[in-house]
């Protein structure tokens, strides 16, 4: 496996609690034989995005980016609600999922959903 994708997708407290807290443990793994690493947040989970009481799931997601863990959600989802200014502002990758997943499967990636 060269890729793994965190794919967050349930706006629940423990999926919004576990992907953030698993990829940072993974990037911070020193085994050299670890693969790249992308969080992808979709559907119900990317409105934590901008909820004013997740304040903790986006500080964890901040910390990713500023990490350098590569943290996607859906571009036509966020102009939807307004929030691609400050979603771009957060260092956050926007990008459609119509894109997203053919993208992951000719990157051979494997796709994890939460």
């Amino acid at each position: 496996m060269t890729k793994l994708v965190l794919h967050l997708f349930h706006n629940d407290p423990a999926a919004l609690a576990t992907v953030p807290t698993l990829a940072e443990r993974m990037h911070q793994a020193t085994d050299v034989a670890r693969p790249e690493l992308e969080v992808y947040i979709f559907g119900p989970a990317e409105a934590a995005l901008s909820a004013d009481d997740k304040a903790e799931f986006n500080s964890h997601v901040d910390g990713l980016v500023k990490l350098g863990v590569r943290v996607t959600t859906c571009i036509g989802l966020a102009q939807q609600a307004g929030a691609e200014a400050s979603f771009r502002a957060r260092g956050l990758v926007l990008e459609s999922a119509a894109l997203a997943f053919p993208r992951f499967a000719t990157e051979a990636a494997t796709v994890i959903t939460f």
